[in-house]
């Protein structure tokens, strides 16, 4: 089993995790209503992304597997589309995916340990891409999997939004040609101002453009919140996160982080909170965390349910989709009615 952190560690202990009991009312459980065949998904070695397409076909990141796969609709077999290789229109090292219905994807990977985002067409073709400047410092961590920086994407179809707080703000969105547009979002206080990895990792996260041209901001360590921003990027209100299935977590956050030396550096050693959140089309906000619950809060910011999924069992969410009301989670590349 992969480690989790002290927070989950200590959340596996009090069992929220296998065998916890949701109180009548409060949890609500949605129930797989398709998913793509076993014999397709078991080709896949990690699948952190999956997409529905307007055309019914799907695309499938595969993180461990450095690919994308197509698989067509009714299909029992998924097509590599994009296969590993350091050179442009292969993929090493991927950590994000995102795609557009018309079947246009992006993955961002890091030959060599230097960030790169390329964006491919439908069929897998390199449309384009560009690097960012430096190398690769993962902040936010679930085992191997970094959670944070360009682990954390959106692509909007004319522009690609990173988690970026070294820059001084929570996210840059970037052109497809890789000049940045604008830097949304102030840093949020967390008492570790003098420890500048630890203070950058607390304000890493997931950014996410919603369909009135506004941001959403979900911070994926430390206290759970998240942040929503106007078109303008002015800021609009800042949401703590509580909730009797998170609390756990929040009373297990530690007073000092342990340390870990990356490329000669000491750099913390950050767990996340939250692992994964999407917009539905209604602009109602889905967060994930790392025990096995979904908060979903309306569009001024108000918790209005609490989910769980289930298909052959407890599902744990990797990552969010949504196409149309379907939600599309990962790593079981189930579908569940999300009205």
């Amino acid at each position: 089993m992969e480690r989790l952190g002290a927070a989950a560690a200590c959340a596996l202990a009090l069992g929220v995790y296998a065998g916890a009991q949701t109180s009548p009312g409060r949890v609500e459980t949605l129930r797989a209503v398709a998913a793509l065949p076993v014999e397709v998904v078991g080709e896949f070695r990690e699948p952190l992304g999956y997409a529905r397409l307007a055309s019914g076909d799907a695309l499938v990141f595969d993180r461990r597997g450095h690919a994308v796969y197509g698989v067509g609709a009714g299909s029992t077999s998924a097509r590599k589309l994009v296969a590993i290789g350091g050179e442009e229109g292969r993929v090493i090292e991927p950590t994000a995916f995102d795609a557009q219905p018309d079947g246009t994807f992006v993955v961002a990977d890091a030959p060599n340990g230097r960030e790169r985002v390329q964006i491919f067409t439908a069929d897998g073709r390199r449309a384009g891409g560009f690097q960012l400047p430096g190398r690769a410092t993962p902040r936010v961590t679930l085992g191997n999997l970094s959670l944070s920086g360009i682990g954390t994407l959106q692509f909007t179809g004319r522009s690609i939004l990173i988690s970026q707080p070294e820059t001084g703000g929570l996210m840059t969105e970037y052109g497809l040609a890789g000049t940045p547009v604008r830097t949304i979002g102030r840093l949020r206080a967390t008492g570790h101002e003098d420890d500048r990895e630890l203070h950058l990792a607390l304000n890493a996260g997931i950014p996410l453009k919603d369909a009135d041209g506004g941001y959403w901001f979900v911070f994926l360590a430390g206290e759970p919140a998240f942040s929503r921003f106007d078109r303008t990027g002015a800021l609009v209100f800042h949401r703590r996160i509580q909730g009797r299935e998170v609390d756990p977590l929040v009373a297990a956050l530690p007073a000092t982080w342990p340390r870990r030396a990356v490329d000669g550096t000491e750099v913390p050693l950050v767990s996340p909170m939250a692992r994964t959140a999407a917009l539905d089309t209604a602009g109602r906000l889905w967060i994930s965390f790392v025990v096995p619950y979904t908060y979903v809060f309306d569009s001024l910011g108000e918790k209005v349910r609490t989910v769980q999924f289930q298909a052959a069992g407890l599902v744990a969410p990797a990552s969010l989709t949504f196409a149309g009301t379907r939600l599309l989670v990962t790593p079981g590349c189930h579908e569940f009615e999300a009205r």
